[in-house]
């Protein structure tokens, strides 16, 4: 028999999942294309811009901190620890929060900042982008959705976090991370072998 708690939870997630609205049209990026410039403030009220990371290894982390598929690898601590590594081998990891004011996942800076403490996680910074123009610029159409960009300004990996397209966190087991393949493909000396995928999760909550 299905608890009361359980049915309250699923009637939450059932909840988040229907404000996923239609994708939006995007610019697409080819996957060994120059990454878009951009420039946005982030949590801080800075001015964070492509340029300002020439040389380094970045990561983009399309978030939403209301969307279930974000909770599944934020609450299971499955993000947070793949931004520990991305740290130790010396990687920027920005995150981007393309939700529009008054959609699911906006934050301001004070919010953003919080979320940030709250999840415990580790990113370089927190950009603002509220009026889409980085997320369309990227093509980014789910939260979470990912970009990996080399010291050159290349676009290496762009796609979904890992194989398993679902919100439940007991997916996380044996699911292959796509980040973290890409890390190994690297240490090999080789190209990234799975070099683009489809993102999943919820639609970007972008301006109408």
């Amino acid at each position: 028999m299905v608890s009361k708690r359980a049915m309250l939870l699923g009637a939450a997630a059932a909840l988040a999942l229907a404000s996923c609205g239609p994708a939006v049209s995007v610019e697409h990026v080819a996957t060994g294309a120059q990454a878009p410039a951009f420039s946005v403030v982030d949590a801080t009220g800075a001015v964070r811009t492509l340029a300002e990371f020439a040389g380094q290894n970045v990561i983009l982390e399309w978030t939403n901190n209301g969307c279930p598929y974000v909770r599944k690898h934020y609450d299971s601590g499955n993000m947070q620890a793949l931004q520990r590594d991305a740290a130790a081998r010396g990687w920027t990891w920005l995150q981007v929060i393309s939700s529009a004011p008054g959609k699911q996942g906006h934050l301001d800076g004070p919010g953003a900042l919080a979320q940030v403490q709250t999840d415990q996680a580790t990113v370089t910074a927190t950009l603002l982008d509220s009026d889409g123009a980085m997320g369309r610029a990227y093509g980014a159409l789910n939260t979470p959705q990912m970009v990996m960009i080399n010291g050159e300004g290349r676009i290496i990996y762009q796609g979904a976090i890992d194989d398993r397209p679902s919100a439940r966190p007991a997916t996380l087991e044996g699911a292959t991370n796509y980040v973290r393949a890409a890390w190994d493909d690297l240490d090999a000396g080789r190209p990234v072998q799975v070099a683009q995928t489809t993102p999943y999760g919820c639609s970007v909550k972008y301006a109408a």
